[in-house]
């Protein structure tokens, strides 16, 4: 089997990289080792000491001051001061489970389920988009009476049992679950069809067939609708409607996995899936929902979620507490009053026409594309038959992060930079970025 590359360990700090640390870092570098368990990662080569973040900005110990282009956890900015008042005021009331009656969750709801169409109009409350994407998981099975899921071949929806089972970007020493099954992502810039869209749903029927030919009922279709494991895949709107038709004709349901591209990350519309007009049957929430505060959520049709709620009681011990569901109304407050989601779409544009240019300078450009805040920059050593440059996308990696510019690679070959900046991110900060992706492509072809 090919060495597969996975989310985890593209763009890490290995062993072998310790010697090269100034004392300090190594001296952190040999703590974590010793203390903390051997499955995680650091990013870079040389790690980053980050100590202190402000809007789209971050500070290393030595006072350096980076940009951030990669976290969408902290999604209006980090440290966003309405999100800080919001917290500390609910944490010195109370905090407290579900399972006693509070405002906070149902004005939160009742506020958050006007983004969405009319027909999800349920809600339920977890801590990570993990939980959130394994509870849809089995509102899938309960109202399908199947086990089957279909997710895509870079996917990435989590690291719990039945997400980790459905989540292949994790690497193949992370099993997939046999009910799961993969189907190629509709990448426009590889992919040779007149319909992309159409192509797509084809691919999805092909693995409810195999799945009945051994003997596994379909159960449903999770999508995260910019496909930002498998690269960044955009696609042109209203695309995604084929799939979830075929996802409706063979008894299953659509999970749109709205942690990535949701919150108005991807501009035109709230939610990543609207921007392809349709109404998934299942909704799944990150945190960046409350800015980083452990909070996540899951949105449903009513008769679909019945079909576990009715029989199964939930319940998530901190999932939708005051404190979280203060941190969620006011992500929402200040999307509305600073017009994030025009902004979003307004200076992604901009960002994205800047790269575009940087084509003309350089060959290993391979495509730019994405939606809002939410690009990929693809690498290639071979423009004509887009050959995928992995070594200097990791390359470049290393060297914006010379620039004090923070971002990743995503993608099946890892080969395209994910340009996924908090939404704080402003027009002047185009230059930093671009101009640093300019002279670290132009070091790279000379050296």
């Amino acid at each position: 089997m090919a060495t597969r590359s996975t989310i985890m360990d593209t763009n890490s700090f290995r062993a072998e990289h310790a010697d090269a640390l100034d004392a300090r870092t190594r001296s952190l570098t040999d703590r974590r080792g010793q203390l903390l368990g051997e499955s995680y990662r650091l990013f870079y080569r040389n790690p980053v000491h980050l100590v202190r973040g402000e809007g789209q900005y971050l500070w290393d110990a030595a006072g350096e001051k980076y940009l951030d282009v990669y976290n969408n956890v902290a999604s209006i900015g980090h440290c966003h001061p309405a999100v800080i008042a919001a917290v500390h005021e609910q944490m010195s009331q109370l905090n407290t489970h579900t399972r006693y009656l509070h405002e906070r969750i149902l004005d939160y709801t009742a506020d958050l389920l006007t983004t969405v169409p009319d027909a999800i109009n349920k809600a339920m409350y977890m801590c990570t988009g993990s939980e959130a994407n394994d509870l849809a998981i089995r509102i899938a099975k309960a109202w399908s009476g199947g086990s089957g899921i279909i997710v895509t071949q870079e996917a990435y929806h989590g690291t719990s049992e039945l997400t980790s089972g459905a989540s292949p970007a994790l690497g193949s020493g992370q099993p997939l679950a046999p009910t799961t099954r993969l189907v190629p992502p509709p990448d426009r810039y590889r992919v040779d069809a007149p319909d992309l869209g159409a192509w797509w749903a084809q691919e999805i029927q092909k693995q409810i067939d195999d799945m009945a030919a051994h003997g596994i009922k379909f159960a449903g279709l999770l999508v995260d609708s910019i496909f930002s494991s498998d690269g960044v895949l955009p696609g042109p709107q209203g695309f995604l409607k084929p799939a979830l038709e075929v996802v409706h004709a063979n008894g299953g349901i659509f999970i749109a996995d709205e942690v990535q591209p949701g919150f108005t990350r991807t501009g035109d519309s709230f939610w990543g899936f609207g921007r392809h007009g349709i109404v998934p049957d299942v909704v799944t929430l990150g945190k960046p929902m409350g800015n980083g505060i452990p909070v996540s959520g899951l949105l449903a049709k009513a008769n679909v979620l019945a079909a576990f709620s009715d029989d199964i009681p939930y319940f998530n011990t901190f999932g939708g507490n005051p404190v979280s569901m203060a941190a969620a109304q006011a992500v929402l407050q200040v999307i509305r009053e600073e017009k994030l989601q025009e902004h979003s779409l307004k200076v992604g544009g901009q960002l994205r026409n800047e790269l575009a240019l940087l084509a003309d300078r350089h060959p290993s450009v391979g495509d730019v594309r994405g939606a809002g805040l939410f690009t990929g920059f693809e690498l290639v050593s071979d423009r004509e038959n887009k050959t995928p440059d992995k070594a200097l996308a990791l390359d470049v990696i290393e060297r914006l992060r010379a620039e004090r510019v923070l971002t990743s690679v995503a993608g099946p070959y890892g080969n395209v930079l994910k340009l996924r900046p908090p939404l704080a991110f402003q027009v002047e900060d185009i230059d930093w970025l671009v101009g640093s992706l300019d002279k670290v492509l132009t070091a790279c072809a000379v050296k």
